[in-house]
């Protein structure tokens, strides 16, 4: 049984948080760069310029890539074999968010009731996923989530019936009707199983995936590059001024399912698709 404090688990959350919201993959910058160079559309290229220089701008300053830093999504794998000991668990992730979005001067999005819209003034509480996983280490992934591409997502109950076909026009169709308000070009993360809120949960998981790899079944990695290709064909664009590159990436992710089930779930993020993660 391996021991871990919370005060590491604070600690870490507020360190990957701050450094997230500075900059985005090198490979996310590089694709943008080659798609830049092969847009005919000259304000699709300048708009991909534009990102690319704010990410250097970000990095060179320490100043965060969209004044919209997000609402933190915390993913927790827990080794069974982990004991925790100090703080409540929660309590420490929260303090860290807290922390991070303090002392990096990060905007304080969170409201503490949907409809009474009271800004709770710390960004907390953050929205946390916690599994149980094997081993005795834990496995910590940040994402401080923007609201113009979260607003963009959708879950639909499909039919079996409707089958390949009807999961690519559902995500797309869920593309083409956000339009300009997920800031393109995106990356969608597409969860495909399972129960409503599961194919959400994994369609949130899938924005983890290692930038610009596909998936390793080769069927669904075909059914990725299909619907970034259809995606692409659209001409929203960067902006959504028109061009070839509205996404950078399409990633499924799946799950069993009920015989009398199809869920589909889509979430949206914009070109700053920001996360870290590490294993303590």
């Amino acid at each position: 049984m391996r021991v871990i404090n919370t005060e590491q688990i604070k600690n870490c959350v507020k360190d990957m948080l701050l450094k997230a919201n500075i900059s985005i993959d090198e490979k996310y910058i590089n694709y943008m760069k080659n798609a830049a160079d092969a847009e005919t559309n000259e304000t699709a290229r300048e708009i991909l310029n534009i990102l690319i220089e704010n990410n250097n701008y970000a990095i060179e300053k320490q100043v965060p890539l969209c004044q919209d830093t997000g609402m933190a999504v915390i993913f927790l794998n827990i080794g069974q074999d982990v004991r925790i000991e100090g703080d409540y668990l929660y309590d420490a992730v929260n303090e860290g968010v807290r922390q991070a979005y303090e002392e990096g001067y990060l905007r304080k999005s969170v409201v503490s009731c949907p409809l009474r819209r009271i800004n709770t003034k710390t960004n907390t509480p953050a929205v946390i996923h916690t599994q149980i996983v094997k081993g005795d280490k834990i496995h910590i992934a940040v994402m401080p989530k923007g609201f113009g591409s979260e607003n963009s997502g959708g879950v639909g109950m499909l039919t079996p019936a409707a089958g390949e076909e009807g999961v690519i026009d559902f995500v797309c169709d869920t593309v083409l009707k956000a339009g300009s308000n997920p800031c393109p070009p995106i990356v969608v993360g597409v969860g495909i199983g399972g129960t409503m809120e599961k194919a959400a949960l994994i369609s949130k998981e899938a924005l983890l995936r290692e930038p610009l790899e596909a998936s390793k079944d080769e069927y669904i990695a075909q059914l990725e590059q299909k619907i970034l290709r259809k995606i692409n064909e659209s001409n929203i664009g960067p902006a959504g001024l028109g061009g070839k590159t509205t996404a950078l990436a399409v990633y499924i992710e799946t799950y069993p399912t009920h015989i009398a089930g199809l869920p589909v779930a889509v979430s949206i993020s914009c070109h700053a698709i920001r996360h870290l993660e590490r294993t303590i």
